[in-house]
């Protein structure tokens, strides 16, 4: 699947007929999943992005999307056609941490500049962080180390973790297990995709926990919601916001409702981008942004401010000009810490529902100023 979005293309074309002198552009490559499982989470990104370009309304810049299928093979493949034949100056768009290894560390060896709007493998926040890498999301410890804190002062201290086996998953239990101070149950590594939660939940009714944390995305989390629910084990529940997110709501439904979750956006956050965020995105869709949304949108804000100050050709300006991160975040605050990743507040959320829709709610504050843990490794 390919899409190619020239913004205000007649316009450009006019000021060249014109004989106006024009600034080189900047061409994007986003490869991100549009099909297959977990195609609503790229869906929301690229739409997020995509709101933004086309609100900033610039002839000097070419988005080329393509779909990766959730698959670190055809990622590559499309990276390399990236690179090689449309030749682009920035890359965006993973989702997926195993996808993200396969591709990021080739594409910044080669003078690419990747902003992740989403994935943020541990490996690329320490020791093989990279001048050319920005995280605009988070590093992926971050919100289960914040749930982590949440359970603590909730009382939690027998939590029952899952997550799957990928790197994501493993960077999801690091960060829970690095704040939570209480005893475990059990840790469970999932498959990948995996839509039968029958042996987990089983395992889970067994273990004597008195919580469950666990990180299932996309449609794995609508599985084991719904099969948790569904199993009459009632021990209270807590997740990123990965498992609870506007898309996931509304297929769970009643099952979610009173779960407390974290995240580092939701669409209360009272600011003036975030409010226009929230309400150009649901004229444009005709749905409630995400999570993954708000981050695609922040992406394509930073590289738009880069582009207001700096030539693309001239990669130390450039870097310089996103290291800045002059932006309207939908978060409010936001800046990079030395190695690239944000320094932000993590929010704790719980499932409500306003008339016929799920959503979150912000409650309190996880953490604050919250760098992540693995900056100390990167020697940039």
């Amino acid at each position: 699947m390919k899409f190619k979005s020239l913004v205000m293309a007649a316009s450009m074309a006019a000021m060249a007929a014109a004989g106006a002198v024009q600034a080189e552009g900047v061409k994007v490559g986003m490869i991100t999943t549009l099909s297959g499982g977990g195609a609503g989470l790229g869906i929301d990104v690229r739409d997020g992005f995509m709101l933004a370009v086309n609100q900033a309304g610039r002839s000097d810049l070419e988005v080329v999307i393509e779909d990766d299928q959730r698959k670190p093979d055809i990622a590559v493949q499309l990276a390399d056609k990236m690179i090689q034949s449309e030749k682009v100056d920035v890359m965006t768009g993973i989702i997926w941490s195993n996808l993200a290894m396969a591709v990021v560390p080739a594409a910044t060896a080669q003078g690419k500049i990747y902003l992740s709007p989403n994935a943020g493998p541990s490996p690329l926040a320490g020791k093989g962080c990279h001048q050319n890498y920005f995280n605009v999301a988070w590093q992926n410890d971050n919100l289960h180390e914040a749930a982590g804190a949440f359970a603590n002062g909730d009382g939690l201290k027998n939590s029952f973790i899952l997550a799957p086996n990928y790197p994501a998953g493993k960077d999801a239990l690091t960060g829970y297990k690095r704040f939570y101070e209480g005893d475990l149950a059990g840790e469970v590594y999932t498959k990948l995709g995996q839509t039968d939660y029958a042996a987990e939940i089983a395992q889970i009714r067994a273990s004597g926990a008195d919580s469950v944390y666990f990180f299932l995305p996309g449609g794995m989390g609508i599985s084991f919601l719904k099969q948790y629910a569904d199993s009459g084990v009632d021990l209270p529940v807590v997740g990123p916001a990965f498992s609870f997110d506007q898309g996931i709501l509304q297929a769970v439904g009643d099952a979610a409702l009173g779960v407390k979750n974290t995240s580092q956006w939701n669409k209360d956050i009272d600011n003036a981008a975030n409010a226009a965020f929230v309400a150009s995105f649901q004229e444009a869709y005709g749905r409630l942004p995400s999570l993954y949304a708000s981050q695609g949108f922040d992406t394509a804000n930073l590289l738009i401010s880069a582009m207001d100050k700096a030539d693309i050709k001239d990669g130390d300006a450039f870097r310089a000009a996103l290291k800045a991160a002059e932006f309207d975040s939908v978060r409010g605050d936001f800046k990079f810490g030395a190695n690239n990743h944000p320094i932000q507040n993590i929010y704790v959320r719980e499932v409500i529902k306003e008339g016929d829709v799920y959503t979150n709610k912000i409650i309190a504050t996880g953490l604050s100023d919250h760098a992540d843990a693995y900056a100390a490794d990167c020697k940039m």
